[in-house]
């Protein structure tokens, strides 16, 4: 019996040697260089700052008295908070044509873009009602 399994072994190891390939590490036949698809990212719509409103705050409230000098206005969402805002030279001419228009009466509601430092009012916007 030892001649048998013997035989059987070294007829296996024979196989085995002739029928299984060396081994490689798998390495692609032709090194492609790699195409990289980098698309440009489309703007549909650039926020653009408005330059007469940049580096100034805004105030939105309702008048209280409104002359060619100076505005008062009561905050929006606070009715204790009043502000007063003196007008920059443009802005006094903008409220000279108002008030010869008949001017803000009281609770007209404006939104004021001043200065925080000097607390003067460099630009108003709102619509005026109509004179009493």
């Amino acid at each position: 019996m030892p001649g048998k399994f013997g035989g059987v072994l070294a007829l296996g190891i024979l196989v085995a040697g002739m029928g299984a390939a060396p081994g490689r590490a798998q390495v692609p036949a032709a090194a492609a260089p790699v195409i990289v698809d980098t698309a440009v990212p489309i703007v549909v719509n650039a926020v653009k700052p408005k330059p007469k409103n940049v580096g100034l705050v805004k105030f939105e409230g309702y008048v209280q008295n409104a002359n060619i000098a100076q505005i008062t206005v009561r905050a929006k969402g606070n009715e204790a908070s009043l502000q007063t805002f003196t007008l920059s030279q443009a802005m006094s001419q903008k409220m000279q044509m108002i008030v010869d228009k008949g001017g803000y009466q009281y609770g007209d509601k404006v939104t004021i873009y001043y200065d925080p430092q000097t607390k003067q009012a460099m630009n108003f916007k709102g619509k005026a009602s109509k004179p009493i």
